[in-house]
């Protein structure tokens, strides 16, 4: 267990987390209680098969959940969904709530890649259809959609410009012709969040992301083409406008250097106020501060601010895939509309409402690496999914597969609605880099009717699919548990990476 060396002296005694400390409480449900050290708040939950609990040991993804549980103010537990794996702070995978009054935000409780997060499109189309063109299509995406490390986008902000897409996010490009007001009301927060303080984001931040609005970026980042494989509740299916043999497209990125550098301004910013404040943590990358400090206050607006920009990201990458789609496929398909189904935050803090021990509290619920699942009848849920629940959207790995999930009660009671949000990782990226050669995993995808281009031959190889734990057994957890439930399985046929 790693420990900043301020912290030494305070936890020489710390016990070692082993197999046995962990009680299992119910199938998939695991959790590691209050008792096990003194210093706990709140137990440590976390959701997992026994296939992937071996996995979920050999790193120190639950040493990390257990340190979360010594925020000041958590509630209920310290979370983990079966994808979870060693991060910053806490691991990915994580969720954890603390209480608005008396509780912490934590940067490391939502990450570095502030509002990475997918986009599914769904067209009209058919694989049989698209099949001629699937290799036009995706190189025409890799040469048109700016992709890799520190790649600039066609979109130049000037300061004012940043602005508004920090204080507007999606709406803002809409309002510029980068997409429909459908795209907004399918959006998670309708891709904005409001009562930005700009002068949180620093110069350095705006400067990074004055010139990176509409790229992907590299890393797990990605822009994929899919064929619906599988439909496992026709009707929720219909709701979602989802059927068997249809293709898709599903982009996946964040708030790119911008949100970076928030993160990395406010680690320092927080580092300080735990001194300030006399917080004592047993890691120091969940440097935290009061919610409702000055220290607080301003990080979290200037996360809003990152996801603000993170929304308008994906949007413009939306309204370039429309752009590209039409003019490849233009005259050679019937319908050339691309209809967004649904836009989830990975790696956020919201504030929300729940009933914590008979009593309704307002939470900051960090999300890090963690989907939103709201249930039925919730009025955050978009009006035309609101009887079956949001989409919970769970990409795969380029040659594996993505669901489609519905959120569900059982997540607002649970799991501060929430759910898994992609397989999580099985090697380090250097690890895989060492184990697997990008050309040669780039041809056996060919083979497997998966067209895939990127930029850099090493970043495949940190992306390869067994590089990764099997989302199929990911989502069965999910899904069986009841925290969100299947609705539809894609296969990838087409992806482009940085």
């Amino acid at each position: 267990m790693r420990m900043h060396a301020n912290y030494k002296l305070i936890y020489t005694n710390i016990r070692m987390l082993t197999k046995q400390d962990i009680k299992k409480i119910k199938d998939y449900t695991y959790e590691i209680p209050r008792t096990f050290r003194q210093d706990m708040r709140v137990p440590a939950r976390f959701y997992a098969s026994d296939k992937l609990l071996e996995g979920i040991l050999t790193d120190e993804s639950l040493e990390q959940l257990v340190n979360s549980t010594t925020l000041p103010g958590i509630v209920k537990y310290a979370l983990a969904m079966p994808e979870m794996h060693e991060g910053y702070g806490l691991p990915i995978g994580g969720i954890i709530a603390t209480d608005l009054k008396d509780g912490v935000i934590s940067p490391g409780g939502v990450g570095y890649d502030i509002n990475c997060g997918v986009r599914l499109l769904a067209s009209n189309t058919t694989l049989e259809e698209i099949r001629p063109y699937l290799k036009d299509l995706v190189h025409t995406f890799f040469q048109k959609i700016p992709a890799g490390v520190g790649v600039r986008g066609s979109i130049a902000l000037s300061k004012e410009e940043m602005n508004q897409v920090l204080e507007n996010g999606a709406k803002w490009v809409v309002s510029k012709g980068y997409g429909r007001k459908e795209d907004l009301e399918c959006s998670e927060e309708s891709g904005n969040i409001q009562n930005i303080d700009l002068n949180t984001v620093s110069e350095r931040a705006k400067r990074r992301g004055e010139d990176q609005l509409g790229t992907l970026g590299s890393g797990n980042h990605f822009l994929e083409i899919q064929v619906v494989e599988q439909i496992f509740d026709p009707k929720v299916a219909e709701v979602f406008g989802l059927k068997k043999n249809q293709i898709t497209i599903l982009i996946h990125t964040g708030s790119r250097g911008l949100g970076h550098q928030v993160c990395t301004d406010y680690v320092r910013v927080m580092q300080e106020a735990q001194i300030k404040y006399k917080i004592r943590l047993p890691d120091q990358e969940l440097a935290c501060a009061p919610f409702n400090s000055p220290e607080g206050q301003k990080y979290f607006s200037a996360m809003c601010a990152s996801a603000n920009y993170a929304w308008a990201n994906r949007q413009c990458l939306t309204h370039f895939t429309r752009l590209i789609w039409e003019k490849v496929l233009q005259g050679k398909i019937k319908n050339l509309d691309l209809r967004q189904v649904y836009d989830v935050a990975h790696n956020i803090a919201k504030i929300e409402e729940y009933n914590i021990d008979g009593q309704k509290k307002k939470l900051c619920v960090h999300r890090k690496g963690a989907t939103r699942a709201f249930g039925p009848g919730y009025k955050e849920v978009p009006e035309i999914y609101r009887n079956v629940g949001q989409p919970v959207l769970i990409p795969g790995s380029m040659g594996t597969a993505s669901y489609v999930l519905a959120g569900s009660e059982k997540a607002m009671q649970e799991t501060f609605g929430s759910s898994c949000h992609g397989a999580g990782r099985l090697m380090s990226r250097t690890q895989a880099k060492r184990q697997i050669w990008g050309e040669k995993l780039q041809k056996e995808l060919l083979a497997q009717g998966i067209i895939v281009e990127s930029k850099s031959k090493p970043g495949l190889a940190e992306e390869a699919p067994s590089a990764y734990k099997d989302v199929d057994d990911v989502v069965k957890v999910v899904d069986e548990v009841g925290i969100a439930k299947k609705v539809a399985r894609m296969k990838p046929l087409g992806v482009i990476k940085g």
